[in-house]
């Protein structure tokens, strides 16, 4: 079966989405079974494929920026898993010092900048981003995600209204994944298709099927290459699904079993290990390799994680305040 993409893509998406995947189910055995990890903790796992399609269709200097949904799209744009596991101890090695913790993962060095807690934060810091970009007169693009929950924030509409009159390099992402906390989109809105949220202000917008890295890759080339072309933002609504509750405490009691395995029948690995079967891109043998690779990667994170320090009680307000030798006069 012929297909648009290259055999290293697929292989690509594939190595990256198992990365995510594993690392989570690790994670979170980490939290419930050996205590190793407090705080909150929310799971990528059933939308690794945005991360993977949006990689292939951005380039490794366009920032991104998140909610606190975060694991999946640091390690997508580099972040190391050591790095990540160890911030989700909370140790001095980790992403942030050991203090964020699960949901403020942060690398300048990868251009990720988060990673935050309060909903809807990150969408007006995203035009932010961009507006630097446009500033520094750069041709990079901000993607800047955030979930169906947080596409009832006010500054949703005033970061819409300026980003589309400064026409400004970003690409606002919905991972709609049908539920905010525990709540439908149904029961939050009258617009239950939030793409249309952007007619408002004459922005282009599309819905995307979230779960095939293919449709994500293509929706998201189309955005960068306008924005990069100087003609402003784009909404994409990604519709996706989670498999595990909103965070590692949820009981998922809104939602049925079934519900959960039909969607798990569009799983995105599953969907992408197929092409490459079919298209003799690889063997079982050679994905197995993958898997073992992964595996032993995710198994040594645990252990970087579990001997790495904790922070120094001098770290405590560092990072946190203004420092007293900042170059420029705040007074």
């Amino acid at each position: 079966m012929p297909t648009k993409f290259s055999k290293e893509t697929y292989l690509y998406w594939y190595e990256l989405m198992q990365l995510i995947r594993q690392f989570e189910l690790k994670a979170e055995e980490m939290y419930k079974m050996a205590g190793k990890i407090r705080g909150f903790f929310h799971a990528y796992i059933g939308q690794e494929a945005i991360a993977a399609g949006c990689m292939t269709a951005t380039n490794p200097d366009d920032p991104f920026i998140t909610a606190y949904r975060d694991h999946g799209l640091g390690l997508a744009k580099g972040m190391s898993a050591n790095s990540c596991m160890a911030e989700l101890y909370g140790k001095a090695t980790g992403c942030s010092k050991g203090k964020g913790g699960s949901m403020h993962f942060f690398s300048a060095e990868h251009r990720f900048f988060g990673g935050h807690g309060i909903v809807g934060a990150q969408i007006g810091t995203g035009a932010g981003l961009a507006f630097a970009e446009k500033y520094k007169g750069t041709q990079n693009v901000v993607l800047c995600f955030f979930g169906d929950g947080a596409a009832r924030q006010g500054i949703l509409h005033e970061t819409f209204n300026l980003a589309m009159l400064w026409k400004l390099p970003v690409i606002f992402i919905c991972e709609n994944n049908n539920y905010a906390m525990g709540t439908s989109v149904k029961r939050t809105s009258n617009v239950v298709d939030i793409y249309k949220l952007a007619d408002a202000y004459d922005m282009p917008a599309d819905m995307v099927d979230g779960m095939i890295p293919e449709n994500i890759h293509e929706a998201v080339a189309r955005a960068v290459k306008r924005a990069r072309e100087g003609e402003g933002p784009t909404l994409l609504e990604f519709k996706t699904y989670r498999y595990k509750g909103h965070s590692i405490s949820d009981p998922q009691k809104y939602r049925s079993k079934e519900e959960v395995d039909e969607y798990k029948e569009q799983d995105p690995i599953s969907r992408v290990k197929s092409t490459i079967l079919e298209n003799k891109f690889a063997t079982e043998d050679e994905l197995k390799a993958i898997d073992d690779k992964i595996g032993g990667v995710v198994d040594a994170s645990v252990t970087f994680a579990e001997e790495s320090p904790w922070p120094d009680e001098s770290e405590l307000l560092k990072d946190v305040y203004l420092d007293q030798n900042y170059p420029f006069d705040v007074d």
